[in-house]
């Protein structure tokens, strides 16, 4: 798989409310060092305990936006990871917020490639949404949002591009 290497190693925290969910990360992830935790508490705890590279944060269940803020303040690149959450407002409060990358749990094999995205981007000092949009595909989000979900946030949409470079 693409990249790889960048994970290798690399302690990342995943946070989800279902099991299954953390098992497949741990799966997919086993290049690195992955801590698993269940709810919005042991997740707490291990960010003001333990230093990690990233972290894989959902929205729903763990409250992933107090985790997201928790994640800013100890400089921990986050990425938030969801299915019951996926819409136009919460990629724009993920993004606003400092998340790393938005990633749908239907995208979730591809994970090792969007997070080594983020590790490149960071390593080059390019904006770590970069490769965001290009990996995904504008024909994946108008097939769950649409053809004109954009256009409610123009301006957003226009300054998120120009910013995400």
């Amino acid at each position: 798989m693409e990249g790889k290497d960048l994970l290798e190693g690399k302690k990342i925290l995943v946070v989800d409310d279902e099991p299954d969910i953390l098992e497949t990360l741990e799966d997919l992830l086993s290049m690195a060092d992955v801590v698993k935790a269940q709810s919005f508490e042991s997740a707490k705890a291990l960010l003001e305990g333990s230093k990690f590279d990233l972290a894989i944060l959902d929205i729903m269940g763990v409250n992933g936006y107090e985790l997201l803020s928790i994640c800013n303040r100890k400089n921990i690149a986050a990425v938030m990871l969801t299915s019951h959450a996926l819409t136009p407002e919460n990629i724009m409060k993920s993004f606003k917020m400092g998340a790393a990358s938005f990633i749908p749990k239907d995208r979730i094999s591809d994970i090792p490639v969007f997070l080594n995205d983020v590790l490149d981007a960071k390593a080059q000092g390019k904006h770590v949404w970069s490769q965001w949009t290009a990996r995904l595909g504008e024909a994946y989000w108008e097939k769950k949002f649409g053809p004109k979900w954009k256009d409610k946030e123009q301006k957003f949409w226009s300054d998120f591009h120009h910013t995400a470079k």
